[in-house]
C-alpha cells in the first residue's frame, strides 16, 4: 500500500472523473488533497466525502494569473505542497468548416485551459519545489493524442497534449537536480463525462473494440497510476510518459 501520509496534493480538475477517482485514492494513501475546480459547487460533495483530508479551491484555468494566484492560495493553505497533479482540461470540438474567428477561438480556450494554465502551475511548483528540502513531483496529464494524433476537429488537443509532454520532458532535465521530478501520464478513451459526446453519437463499445484488452479504461485505472507517481517510488523515471491506453496505441 501506498503512503502519502504528510504529503500535501494539489490536482486540478478535481470534479471531473479523473479527477474525482484520484482525489479519493490519494486521501486513502493518507494525502492532504487540495481540490480545485472552476467552482467550489464542482467538488462540494468530493470536499464533503473526503472531509477532513481536503480543502477546496475555485480558479478558472483560462486566465493565467488566475492559475498563479490558485498556486498561491493552495500553498497558503498548509504552507507547503509537495506534488501537483495538472489533470484539468477541456475537449470542445472545432470543426475545419467553422469561420476561422470561431475557429481559432477554440484553439486559444483549448490552450489556455490545456496547456499554458499547466505551464504556469508548472513553473511555480519548480519553484516552490526547488526551495523545498524534499522539493516535489509534478504530474501532467497528456494524452495518446500527443503521439497518434486526434480526430479532425480536435487539432488544439493534440497540439497541446504533445505541449504536455515537451513541457514535462524538459522540466525533469532541467531541475532534477533542484529535488523536481516530472512525468506525463498519456491516456486513451476514458469512461468519463468528458467523452460523452463520442459515446453518445460513435459508442463506448467502438472505443472497447481499439484496445487489446477489449474493454474502455475506467478513472480508477488512471488515477492509480497518478497516485503511483505521487508516491515518488518512480523517481528515476523522471521526464518518462507512461501510456495508459490498453494498447489502443503502441509505440
Amino acid at each position: 500500500m501506498i503512503d502519502l501520509t504528510g504529503r500535501v496534493v494539489l490536482i486540478t480538475g478535481a470534479g471531473g472523473g479523473i479527477g474525482q477517482a484520484t482525489a479519493r485514492t490519494l486521501a486513502r494513501a493518507g494525502a492532504t488533497v487540495l481540490l480545485h475546480d472552476v467552482t467550489l459547487e464542482a467538488i462540494k460533495a468530493l470536499q464533503e466525502e473526503i472531509c477532513d483530508q481536503a480543502h477546496s479551491l475555485a480558479a478558472d484555468l483560462r486566465d493565467p494569473a488566475s492559475a498563479q494566484r490558485l498556486w498561491d492560495e493552495a500553498l497558503g493553505v498548509h504552507g507547503r505542497i509537495d506534488v501537483l497533479i495538472n489533470n484539468a482540461g477541456v475537449y470542445p470540438p472545432a470543426p475545419l468548416e467553422d469561420p476561422l474567428k470561431q475557429w481559432t477561438g477554440v484553439w486559444d480556450f483549448s490552450l489556455k485551459v490545456n496547456l499554458l494554465a499547466p505551464a504556469v502551475l508548472c513553473r511555480a511548483a519548480v519553484l516552490t519545489f526547488s526551495a523545498q528540502d524534499s522539493g516535489g513531483v509534478i504530474v501532467n496529464l497528456a494524452s495518446r493524442a500527443a503521439f497518434r494524433g486526434e480526430d479532425p476537429e480536435y487539432w488544439h488537443y493534440a497540439a497541446a497534449k504533445a505541449g504536455i509532454v515537451a513541457m514535462t520532458r524538459t522540466i525533469a532535465r532541467q531541475y532534477g537536480r533542484d529535488g523536481v521530478t516530472a512525468f506525463a501520464v498519456a491516456p486513451g478513451y476514458v469512461d468519463t463525462p468528458l467523452n460523452k459526446v463520442f459515446a453518445e453519437t460513435v459508442g463506448v463499445e467502438v472505443a472497447a473494440a481499439q484496445t487489446g484488452l477489449g474493454e474502455v479504461a475506467q478513472p480508477a485505472d488512471i488515477a492509480n497510476v497518478l497516485v503511483f507517481l505521487a508516491s515518488g517510488l518512480a523517481r528515476h523515471a523522471t521526464g518518462t510518459t507512461i501510456d495508459v491506453n490498453g494498447a489502443s496505441y503502441v509505440r
